[in-house]
């Protein structure tokens, strides 16, 4: 089978769990940040690892998402949200249906520490965004627990 890792990450969260789910992989492979990754045509499994923004895959995530088409696709995110928070169940849909043409074999989700600049941003808003309450919890994720997580899930996926 031949497989690709694409992700986008800001603070190197995503970019962990990317690495990981490389790692796990067998057969030919190959892993790219979003911006320098190839169409998603020539391979026959998908992952894709995004950071949220305004509860959605960020911009270039999206973009990339919507050229999978038939592929078997996995899914992976950080956020600083709890893992099983609507936020972030929510936000894994909203990814899914970027994708309606794919064979969505799974997803994971985990939180991800957030930039501390990010963080004072999002709390000086007027209405502070629903994650910002789980913020704290996310310090030090992903971690090796969350590693190990993700490679379970894309194993129990193929």
């Amino acid at each position: 089978m031949k497989s690709i890792v694409v992700y986008s990450s800001q603070t190197g969260n995503t970019k962990k769990l990317a690495e990981a789910v490389y790692s796990a992989l067998r057969g030919e492979k190959s892993i790219y940040p979003v911006g320098e990754a190839p169409a998603p045509s020539g391979f026959d499994l998908v992952c894709v690892g995004f950071w949220l923004m305004a509860g959605k895959p960020d911009p270039k995530s999206q973009d990339y998402l919507r050229k999978v088409k038939t592929q078997k696709l996995f899914l992976f995110a950080t956020h600083g949200a709890s893992a099983t928070s609507p936020h972030a169940q929510n936000a894994m849909e909203e990814a899914r249906g970027l994708a309606p043409e794919s064979d969505m074999i799974g997803t994971f989700n985990c939180s991800g520490e957030v930039n501390p600049k990010v963080l004072e941003k999002a709390g000086s808003k007027p209405e502070p965004p629903v994650w910002l309450d789980d913020a704290p919890n996310a310090v030090g994720h992903p971690d090796q627990a969350d590693l190990k997580n993700v490679i379970r899930r894309l194993e129990e996926s193929l």
